[in-house]
């Protein structure tokens, strides 16, 4: 079964995280560095929600140029969906379909233990659905 404990083996480096403290500025230099779309905030080891670039275009929307010296914890998404490791990855595109959101905290006893986006799952999808092809071209060749 394809699951999300699957996608979280082959990844080097820690996770990339905010606390509310940060300021958007802050926020908005991580997401540039590292090139990517979002961030979890914690509290601790506790997930309190996601800063992504949606928060901040709506964070500028508001205020303006004022908005880049805001705590993320006051401009974040704190209506947080997270799935387990064992989750289908399956499940976890349906949920963000539905949700409409690109990014899920992946929690085990309250811990962080991952972040994927939905890139990350439609590409594990659409890899192991190659290699399974060639392994039928291979099969049906050696036949």
């Amino acid at each position: 079964k394809m699951t999300i404990a699957a996608i979280l083996k082959d990844r080097k480096g820690g996770i990339q995280s905010l606390t509310p403290d940060t300021t958007v500025a802050e926020a908005v230099a991580l997401l540039a560095e590292k090139r990517i779309g979002a961030a979890p905030v914690l509290d601790g080891d506790r997930v309190v929600g996601i800063f992504s670039e949606r928060d901040v275009i709506h964070c500028l929307q508001a205020d303006g140029a004022t908005a880049l010296a805001q705590r993320i914890g006051d401009v974040m998404t704190t209506a947080v969906k997270s799935v387990g490791p064992g989750e289908s990855v399956i499940g976890a595109l349906s949920l963000m379909t539905q949700r409409r959101i690109r990014h899920l905290p992946v929690i085990e006893d309250d811990t962080l233990v991952g972040f994927v986006s939905i890139g990350d799952l439609v590409k594990y999808r659409i890899d192991r659905i190659e290699a399974d092809a060639a392994a039928m071209r291979e099969y049906i060749q050696s036949a």
